[in-house]
């Protein structure tokens, strides 16, 4: 008597995000990193925290590095450090992750939002100005979805207006715009390692950026209790340290780094290859103005007010047919329960509000396939031409 095999769930076909391709290959020297680091006992500020720092800011094209507990922590601390705090103002894009708006409240500082372009979802240097007031001490562009904001713009702005800036380039690890690299545009950048991060740790992390020295030491004390030296506080600090454990996990993956950020860029252009045709049916990519400098962390498309069908319907369709995506992000910042306290209203910022209820985030990482990618674009395009 034959018995009857026990059904398995339909696998996923095209999963959003999937490390193991990279993970893979380097897997023997990640666990020997790690093993030496055990070895070494040196779990917190040790000796591969200190390597990877000074590896990451190469990378950057930048002298220094200082590795904290997340991206999060980067701005808040790197704000402080660049003196900026109680009573200043920081204009930040109100199409991001509200960690960036976070950091800055953290700093002390008060956000004040603006919309960003809604061919590229990056910020609106035009709405910039019109919000800068006598309190206005910096800008933070987000290079968001791996793309830079122009380094040039950016440049031209704070000089005319006398402002800092300081990047959130959590996205944006090695991107590249204009001859600029992500972290060599303002006095500073901060960078996250979460693990679906271009370069991503096995946990949180993340690291500031700067050519600055007294920055540098200013964000190195802070880390560490506001402490300079042990047991010495000049500072009301955190505990906010990148563990050395990560950071030998992250100079492992570094190098290569490069290579992953190409394959996303190639993937890049084949998703915009086989989506071009949809455009007359509502559906467009947001805009790459970097070229090969992308990384694309994200690989985002519209679904614009004249398609037939509405950005959760064609997510139910793909999900359906075992291709995952995200949306990157549901929500402004503005719009937001806990900062009512800033005053903004649905309506504010026009384009952050449509691209919320519009884009779709497709699979993306290094190792997806040609072939996963042609699935994903006509599995679209059969649920947009039906």
């Amino acid at each position: 008597m034959t018995s009857t095999p026990t059904p398995t769930p339909t696998a996923v076909k095209v999963p959003f995000v999937d490390l193991s391709w990279q993970h893979e290959p380097i897997k023997e020297k990640i666990q020997q990193a790690i093993h030496q680091v055990i070895e070494r006992g040196d779990f917190v500020l040790g000796q591969a925290l200190k390597e990877f720092e000074k590896s990451f800011a190469n990378a950057c094209g930048v002298e220094y590095g200082v590795g904290v507990a997340s991206g999060t922590e980067a701005i808040t601390l790197g704000l402080q450090a660049c003196g900026i705090g109680h009573q200043d103002e920081v204009i930040v894009p109100s199409n991001t992750f509200i960690a960036t708006l976070m950091g800055v409240i953290r700093a002390g500082a008060t956000p004040v939002l603006v919309d960003c372009d809604p061919n590229t979802a990056l910020i609106d240097l035009q709405a910039a100005v019109k919000a800068i007031t006598p309190k206005t001490k910096a800008i933070l562009p987000v290079h968001l979805y791996g793309q830079m904001v122009s380094p040039k713009e950016l440049l031209d702005f704070a000089n005319t207006y006398n402002l800092i800036i300081f990047e959130d380039a959590a996205q944006a690890h090695l991107a590249e715009r204009e001859g600029y690299r992500a972290g060599q545009v303002g006095m500073a950048a901060a960078f996250s390692f979460y693990p679906s991060k271009n370069l991503g740790a096995f946990g949180n992390g993340g690291m500031l950026v700067t050519q600055d020295e007294n920055i540098a030491k200013q964000v190195q004390t802070l880390r560490n209790y506001g402490a300079p030296n042990k047991y010495y506080h000049t500072e009301f600090g955190t505990n906010s340290r990148l563990d050395t454990i990560q950071a030998a996990i992250l100079q492992v993956k570094l190098p290569h780094l490069q290579y992953w950020n190409q394959l996303r860029n190639q993937a890049g252009g084949e998703y915009y290859s086989n989506l071009k045709s949809l455009e007359t049916y509502g559906i467009t990519s947001m805009e790459n103005q970097s070229g090969s400098g992308h990384v694309y962390h994200l690989y985002v498309i519209r679904i614009q007010d004249d398609c037939k069908f509405k950005r959760d319907e064609i997510r139910e369709k793909l999900s359906n047919e075992n291709i995952q995506t995200g949306i990157h992000y549901p929500i402004p910042c503005h719009l937001q329960p806990a900062y009512k306290y800033l005053n903004y209203q649905f309506g504010d910022f026009p384009n952050a509000e449509a691209l919320c209820s519009q884009i779709i985030s497709l699979p993306m990482y290094p190792g997806l396939k040609s072939d996963q990618i042609k699935l994903v674009c006509q599995k679209i395009s059969s649920i947009i031409e039906n």
